[in-house]
């Protein structure tokens, strides 16, 4: 049986990628300090004989007896309430964090993929976004943060493959949604699914006229699984090119929950990216991947989701553990 170790295991996609190689066979390691993260999402694991998880903080030196043969670097706080509320945290994941796990790799001899994202492409002035795109990134910006960790881990990663010899993978991820998402982390979809159950208006920044392309989170990990077990070691986008204006999408979003909200805008925050579309023409070609899952079903599976939650939950304020601010 292959073992392989999730690191940010609890979290949103952790989680759903634990649920993927528990369905494939492997041994699954989940890495939490559950900062960001949630045992809820992975509580109906725990009586598996094939899954283990560690309590721990990838920023500080990791050790997993025995073989390994993969590592997932999912681990990073991803919305902007996380940026601001844990910038220094954010980073260390993204520095630290990354050269813990490609030190792992190289004792164990395991093949790495790390998590990226579009947000290496900062607000573009390519669109769509190719993988050759280098990016419009405002190091200094309440965004740096997140969008320089992530950068830096392409390019300790990529220094890695080519002075050690490491086999690496690197997914570049577009926005994506689906259950297990954090209600109120300060993402476009939970804002506005929360809003709309709350009987709020919804909040769109800016005029509305930016774009997102949302992908459901089963046709991403499909992507994931794919590229790792490729032989292609640059980066790859895995996103939906299907691209939607804010406004739009909030309409959406009335429509599905049957609400009479309104739409209400705000200043556009520092940075906020103006357009995103992923071109996934290498996935295409190299993976033989393309998003299957409609948005409209997609919405509707995440929305339901979010209705069976808690009343409580849908006001409770994005949570995160205190840590140390150093």
């Amino acid at each position: 049986m292959k073992r392989v170790l999730i690191t940010g295991g609890a979290g949103f996609l952790g989680s759903h990628l634990c649920d993927r190689f528990i369905k494939e066979g492997y041994h699954v390691i989940a890495m939490d300090n559950l900062i960001t993260g949630d045992m809820r999402n992975i509580e109906h694991l725990f009586h598996l004989p094939n899954f283990e998880f560690y309590h721990h903080d990838v920023s500080k030196f990791i050790h997993v007896p025995g073989e390994l043969d993969y590592i997932l670097h999912f681990a990073s706080p991803a919305s902007p309430i996380d940026y601001l509320k844990i910038p220094i945290q954010t980073l260390k994941v993204g520095s630290l964090g990354i050269h813990n796990c490609l030190g792992l790799a190289r004792v164990k001899g395991a093949r790495v993929l790390i998590a990226s994202t579009s947000e290496v492409y900062g607000d573009p002035s390519v669109h769509p976004q190719p993988e050759e795109y280098w990016g419009n990134v405002n190091p200094v910006g309440p965004r740096g943060v997140y969008d320089e960790a992530k950068r830096f881990q392409e390019a300790i990663t990529m220094a890695y493959h080519t002075y050690h010899g490491l086999e690496t993978r690197i997914v570049r991820i577009f926005n994506t949604y689906g259950p297990r998402m954090r209600l109120n982390d300060g993402r476009v979809l939970p804002a506005f699914i929360g809003q709309a159950l709350r009987g709020e208006d919804l909040t769109v920044f800016g005029d509305g006229s930016q774009t997102r392309s949302f992908c459901y989170v089963d046709d991403l990990v499909e992507g994931i699984y794919r590229l790792l077990l490729s032989d292609y070691a640059y980066p790859v986008n895995i996103g939906n090119p299907s691209e939607i204006t804010i406004k739009e999408f909030g309409e959406e979003i009335i429509k599905l929950t049957g609400t009479k909200q309104k739409l209400i805008l705000k200043d556009l925050p520092v940075d906020d990216p103006k357009q995103r579309q992923p071109d996934i023409t290498k996935a295409k070609a190299i993976l033989d991947w393309e998003p299957k899952v409609s948005r409209e079903e997609g919405l509707r599976i995440t929305y339901d989701y979010f209705k069976s939650l808690p009343e409580e939950e849908l006001y409770t304020a994005a949570y995160h553990r205190e840590f140390a601010k150093n």
